[in-house]
C-alpha cells in the first residue's frame, strides 16, 4: 500500500510539471511577421530621443515670460527634458538637432546664449536630465552657425562660430567620436560619427563654414563634408557589428517627397542620400522645419523631421506648430526599429506652458524598408 501511495504521488508530480510547462509555453508564443519569427514580447536593445528647433522668435528674445539668456523656449524645453527622463524605458541618448539658441547675429550673442544653454542643462532645479545618465548629443543648426544679413534677408556663414560651438558644447559631444580628418578638419569639428551597440550614427553639421568667394561674397550656407560622410557610411556598412545606420543633421534632404534645396535643405545632399540607399541606412533624422514630418522615399530610406521642439512658425511667436514634442526610436532585439512621436498641443503664444494639454502619441511606425506606418 505504501509503495502504491509513493507511485501515485510521483504520477501527480509529473502531471503538475507538464501542466506548468504547457502554461509557460502558452504565455510566450511566437508570431510570424513576413518571413521572420518574432516573440510577442520583444525587448529594447537601444533607445534614443531626438528633437530640434526650441529657440524663441526674435520678438521674444528679451521677454522673461518666454526665455532667459539662453533664448530657449523654457516651458517647452523643461517639459520635453522631464518627459524624456520619466519615460518608462529611459532613453540611452538624446539628440538635440540644432536651433537650440536664437543666435544668427554675432559671436558675442552666440557665446552668451550657448553658455546660458549649457548652464540651463546642468540646472537640476530646471530638470533632472543632467543627472539622468541619458547621453546628450548636441548637433548645430543654422541659428548656431549662420548670421542674418538684414540688407538682403539672407543667412551666411558666421566666421569662428565653430570655436564658440566647441567651447560650450564640448560636454555634449561623444568622447569616442570619429572625427573628420584632413586639411579641413578644424572647420569640420561639428561633424562626426560614433556607434552605440549595433547602431552607427553619422552626425552632420549642415552649415559647415564656407569662406567668401567670387561667386559667393558672403560664403554659402548648407555645406557638409560630403566625401567624409559617404566614406563613413561605407565604413559602417563594412562593420559586421553595425546592423542599423542613421544620419543626423539639422537640415533635411527631403521635405515630404520633394528634395529640399536652398535654405531649406542640403545642396550637396544627393551623394549622401544615394550612399544611404546603397548601405541600407534606416533614416535621416533632421529638424529645421518647425513641424513634425515623416516620409519614406521609394519605400527605402526614411526622412524624419522633428523640428517641433518649441520654436514658432513666425518671428512674433504667435503662429505655432500643431504640437511640440519629441520622437523616440527603439532598436529592438528582434531587429525591428520602432518610432514613436509624442507631443502636446501648443498654446498661444507658443512659449506659454500648457499643463492642461496632455502629451499623446502622434505617430507610431516601423522604420524598416518597404513598410508603412502602423498608426498615424
Amino acid at each position: 500500500m505504501r509503495t502504491f501511495h509513493i507511485l501515485l504521488l510521483l504520477l501527480l508530480a509529473t502531471l503538475l510539471a507538464n501542466s506548468c510547462d504547457n502554461n509557460t509555453n502558452n504565455t510566450t508564443p511566437e508570431i510570424i511577421e513576413g518571413d521572420v519569427f518574432v516573440a510577442d514580447i520583444d525587448s529594447v536593445l537601444l533607445s534614443f530621443v531626438f528633437t530640434g528647433c526650441n529657440r524663441v522668435g526674435r520678438h521674444s528674445k528679451h521677454n522673461p515670460n518666454a526665455t532667459d539668456a539662453s533664448t530657449a523656449n523654457l516651458s517647452a524645453l523643461k517639459r520635453i527634458y522631464q518627459e524624456a527622463v520619466d519615460l518608462e524605458r529611459r532613453p540611452d541618448l538624446f539628440f538635440f538637432l540644432g536651433d537650440m539658441v536664437l543666435g544668427e547675429s554675432n559671436l558675442y550673442d552666440l557665446n552668451t546664449q550657448l553658455s546660458a544653454w549649457a548652464r540651463l542643462y546642468e540646472d537640476t532645479n530646471f530638470s533632472k536630465i543632467s543627472v539622468s545618465n541619458i547621453e546628450m548629443v548636441a548637433v548645430p543648426g543654422n541659428h548656431e552657425f549662420l548670421y542674418y544679413e538684414a540688407s538682403d534677408g539672407g543667412e551666411y556663414p558666421l566666421k569662428d562660430a565653430i570655436n564658440a560651438w566647441m567651447t560650450h558644447m564640448q560636454p555634449f559631444l561623444p568622447n569616442d567620436r570619429i572625427a573628420v580628418a584632413g586639411a579641413d578638419s578644424l572647420i569640420n569639428r561639428a561633424s562626426f560619427a560614433f556607434s552605440r551597440g549595433n547602431v552607427g550614427f553619422v552626425v552632420m553639421n549642415t552649415d559647415t563654414y564656407d569662406a567668401p568667394s567670387a561667386g559667393h561674397p558672403y560664403g554659402e550656407e548648407g555645406q557638409i563634408p560630403t566625401d567624409w560622410i559617404v566614406a563613413q557610411l561605407e565604413s559602417f556598412k563594412a562593420d559586421a557589428a553595425i546592423e542599423h545606420i542613421f544620419v543626423l543633421g539639422h537640415k533635411p534632404y527631403y521635405i515630404g517627397n520633394s528634395i529640399a534645396s536652398g535654405h531649406s535643405g542640403i545642396p550637396d545632399g544627393a551623394p549622401v542620400w544615394k550612399k544611404m540607399e546603397d548601405v541600407h541606412a534606416i533614416a535621416m533624422l533632421s529638424a529645421h522645419i518647425h513641424d513634425y514630418q515623416h516620409s519614406q522615399i521609394n519605400g527605402k530610406v526614411h526622412q524624419v523631421i522633428a523640428g517641433n521642439g518649441g520654436s514658432p512658425l513666425d518671428i512674433h511667436d504667435t503662429q505655432c506648430p500643431a504640437f511640440f514634442g519629441y520622437t523616440i526610436i527603439d532598436i529592438m532585439k528582434s531587429g525591428r526599429v520602432n518610432l514613436t512621436s509624442k507631443g502636446f498641443d501648443t498654446g498661444n503664444p507658443c512659449y506659454v506652458a500648457v499643463p492642461q494639454n496632455p502629451t499623446t502619441v502622434r505617430e507610431q511606425a516601423n522604420l524598416q524598408w518597404h513598410t508603412a506606418a502602423l498608426h498615424n
